[in-house]
């Protein structure tokens, strides 16, 4: 297994233990984890090419829908409400 997979795997792992976190408190490590999944997913397609890339991808936008919807509308001008 590439570095770029054990990496991906605590990510998912890092992910997973922020998604349990009370709202609150996950705004810093989820915004880290937002930040670093584009790098990882290109590490990851660099490694074992557009497939497996795709899947990280497929992946990244299930686990991250609700803050990708958030900056979506905030980027078109909206104000969304952030959920207590």
């Amino acid at each position: 297994m590439s570095l770029s997979l054990i990496i991906g795997c605590c990510w998912v792992l890092a992910a997973a233990v922020t998604a349990m976190l009370p709202m609150r408190r996950q705004l810093l490590p989820g915004l880290a984890l937002l930040m670093v999944a584009p790098v990882l997913i290109g590490a990851i397609g660099w490694d074992y090419g557009w497939i497996p890339a795709i899947a990280a991808f497929a992946a990244f936008v299930s686990m991250f829908r609700n803050p990708l919807k958030y900056l979506w509308k905030w980027a078109k001008g909206e104000r969304p409400e952030i959920p207590k």
